[in-house]
């Protein structure tokens, strides 16, 4: 897989995440000629290998986190001077551990430190940002990353974490499901209550300078908007060239 070439004239969008992004026709590719700024893997631990799929059934040999993600991305980033983007806005790549925690994040940690030309590392408290934020969902060895030295990878928080003294070097974003935090499904104008709510929450997650994540969320331009008027950093979408434009229309790009 080649990465897409590093001249194509392409604005990055940085409130964008791909969700399940290994499901579309060119994994990250598509998310990359859109201008995404995020994009998401479900990795599964099969005989030493971490290979990308939404579930067992779709686990294929040469679907690598490494092929699909790590190539590509390190490409990207010698084209581009160190970014993936010749801009240089961050770029997160988040990691949804679909098997045993502590196997796979153990496996993960030995290719990861395989891309520290890449990575974002940080070292005994000190970040050191680089092309690739990593970040670590689903089955996370949340003790394994808090305990290591030098780490290549981050945490994603709950929403539990908004009231954590954890560093954000540690656990950078908050995410959530949108139905565990509100009933609204896009369907008329959102209930003020549910309104207020949602800024509270992401100006609490911003006050420790996590960025703020909501998965399944109804994938339509109202809960977008609604999104942007909040703040929200990250918007989860399957629908990559419709949020795209979306966001041109209203030329919101968060810096």
């Amino acid at each position: 897989m080649q990465a897409a070439p590093p001249d194509r004239a392409v604005t990055p969008l940085t409130r964008t995440h791909a969700h399940n992004d290994y499901e579309h026709a060119r994994p990250l590719l598509d998310a990359l000629d859109q201008g995404f700024c995020s994009v998401e893997a479900d990795i599964w631990l099969s005989q030493d290998k971490l290979l990308v799929a939404h579930t067992p059934l779709g686990i294929r040999t040469g679907r690598t986190l490494q092929a699909l993600y790590l190539d590509p991305l390190r490409e990207r980033a010698k084209a581009n001077g160190g970014k993936v983007y010749p801009s240089g806005p961050p770029f997160h790549l988040l990691i949804d551990v679909k098997t045993d925690a502590k196997k796979t994040y153990a496996e993960l940690t030995k290719v990861l430190q395989g891309y520290a030309d890449i990575l974002t590392v940080v070292r005994d408290g000190k970040l050191e940002a680089k092309a690739v934020t990593v970040v670590i969902s689903g089955n996370c060895d949340r003790d394994a990353i808090t305990k290591q030295q030098v780490r290549y990878a981050a945490i994603d928080g709950h929403p539990s974490d908004l009231d954590s003294d954890a560093p954000a070097a540690l656990v950078p974003w908050v995410s959530a499901s949108w139905a565990s935090q509100f009933k609204w499904n896009g369907t008329g104008s959102m209930p003020d209550a549910e309104r207020t709510k949602l800024k509270a929450y992401v100006a609490k997650a911003h006050k420790d300078k996590r960025l703020v994540r909501f998965w399944a969320t109804p994938d339509r331009p109202e809960v977008w908007r609604e999104l942007l008027t909040a703040d929200a950093d990250l918007i989860n979408t399957d629908r990559l060239a419709d949020l795209r434009a979306f966001l041109v229309k209203k030329d919101v790009r968060k810096p």
